[in-house]
């Protein structure tokens, strides 16, 4: 698993700054005006960087960018990374900052002048998020020494920081055990071993309980054990309750789509790009990074996260296109796709939810559509609610956190596309707005008056080329913003 660095804020030390031998980055507001430590920078390197500050290059920087300055006489750093941001800068531009460096650092000890920069707890979350590397499979010794390093910050009041640190290890853990999770290949991730990681949680004080195939049947789960019945892993839905609120709040539910692989069962999908379906399990994955975020923070909140587990395969006893199921809530469902099996996994996790928990809210992360990624690109997070409120705190939080999520349209008159004349519903609609009839079909087992969202982030999970704060692969999109809405919601 992926350690995240540990940033260390201190004083400014000016003697310190000339004996530094990995690289130093100082944050910088506008031409020509230099801080102490800035200074100090400057002389040591004979006028370098405020040669820099003052030229054109720097002018034409905007807030965020950075420039690098290699091998600076005078220092025994072996870079000087100029970071243009103002002191105000607003926290998505002081992590943007933060990834530059982060992308930069690549296993070196990294020193920090941030002067006067109010967020330099966030500069340094960004430093963070945007080191990690999933090398676990790497047998190269040099691709593993490139990940990790020492990070400090001389800050000008040390004392406001208190804390930041705990802050920014509970926020890139949770963040880097979803993206271990959904970086896995599907021959180490079974259903299995991702059951045994959510129980390791209970180190930090989470309750977790398993429920495995004969438990699923007993309750009724049959349309999430349709699923996987093709495939020789077992099937299986991990509850995790983290209750560090008042005893009489009802929780949030958080519920996510576990398909540890996706081969589209019977309804094959095409070979290329069919290795990427390792990420079909990003819903479950980020319900148990901010499971992992709040249990480390000691969230004074009452938070359930549930997943369903499951691999999607095509076998002798794969279910079929044609067939009829049964779900927990009693509706019957004819499949005619059997790759549109992400929602016949969620209704039945949904539906017991609401039965066990009585949630404040309900909110379903799953990878679910291509739709999506047509509609909003890598971008943006579909999100789909009955809830106005619900919703605009979810909304409100992702742009918070610099998240990107965008509400789309639900309605009555799409449900007229999975009508079905032999069951109750059917699983797919057709071609025609796919992202919004599965939200469609999910909205068919969320409970009148319970509060609910739905996540689709097929396009945000996983991206393929890097990005400001995560490396290509696995981003751990939603971490961030639900660990905000849980503040809103609980802790504000």
């Amino acid at each position: 698993m992926t350690t995240p660095i540990q940033p260390v804020f201190s004083e400014v030390n000016l003697d310190a700054i000339g004996e530094h031998e990995g690289r130093v980055a100082v944050v910088l507001s506008e031409p020509g005006k230099l801080h102490p430590a800035a200074r100090r920078v400057n002389k040591l390197t004979r006028g370098a960087l405020l040669r820099f500050a003052e030229s054109e290059a720097f002018e034409k920087m905007k807030d965020g960018d950075t420039h690098e300055l290699a091998f600076p006489t005078g220092m025994n750093a072996e870079a000087v990374q100029v970071v243009r941001l103002a002191p105000r800068a607003d926290l998505t531009l002081a992590r943007k900052a933060g990834g530059a460096i982060g992308k930069a650092m690549a296993g070196k000890d990294v020193l920090v002048l941030a002067g006067p920069l109010k967020h330099a707890d966030e500069l340094a979350l960004g430093v963070v998020l945007r080191a990690y590397a999933f090398t676990d499979h790497k047998s190269d010794k040099n691709a593993k020494d490139k990940v990790g390093g020492n990070l400090e910050l001389m800050v000008s009041r040390v004392d406001q920081y208190d804390g930041a640190a705990d802050r920014i290890a509970a926020l890139s853990e949770g963040v880097f055990f979803t993206r271990d999770l959904v970086n896995e290949p599907a021959n180490v991730l079974t259903t299995t071993e991702f059951a045994d990681r959510l129980a390791d949680l209970k180190t930090l004080g989470v309750k977790v309980k398993i429920l495995d195939e004969a438990e699923l049947e007993t309750l009724g789960m049959r349309a999430l054990l349709a699923v996987g019945q093709g495939s020789e892993s077992p099937s299986k839905v991990v509850v995790m309750e983290w209750m560090g609120g008042e005893k009489d709040i009802a929780p949030l539910a958080l519920v996510g789509k576990g398909v540890v692989f996706d081969t589209g069962g019977i309804s094959l999908k095409p070979g290329a790009g069919m290795e990427d379906m390792t990420m079909d399990m990003g819903g479950a994955g980020t319900v148990a990074g901010v499971m992992k975020t709040l249990a480390t923070r000691k969230a004074k909140a009452n938070v359930v996260g549930l997943v369903g587990l499951v691999e999607n395969m095509p076998d002798g006893r794969a279910q079929r296109p044609g067939d009829i199921v049964t779900s927990m809530k009693g509706d019957t469902i004819e499949v005619i796709n059997t790759d549109a099996e992400g929602r016949l996994v969620l209704c039945d996790v949904m539906w017991y939810a609401q039965q066990e928990y009585k949630p404040a809210g309900m909110i379903d992360l799953a990878t679910l559509t291509g739709a999506i990624i047509i509609g909003l690109g890598n971008e943006n997070t579909g999100a789909f609610s009955n809830d106005d409120t619900l919703c605009d705190g979810l909304l409100d939080a992702a742009k918070s956190e610099g998240e990107g999520a965008w509400r789309m349209p639900m309605g009555p008159g799409y449900d007229q596309l999975i009508k079905s004349h032999k069951a109750d519903m059917k699983n797919v609609g057709g071609r025609a707005a796919g992202s919004i009839t599965a939200a469609q079909f999910l909205g068919r087992f969320v409970k009148e008056g319970q509060p609910w969202i739905h996540l689709d982030i097929a396009g945000t999970a996983q991206v393929d080329k890097d990005g400001p704060l995560a490396p290509k692969g696995a981003t751990g999109w939603g971490v961030l913003t639900l660990n905000r809405l849980v503040q809103d919601m609980f802790e504000a």
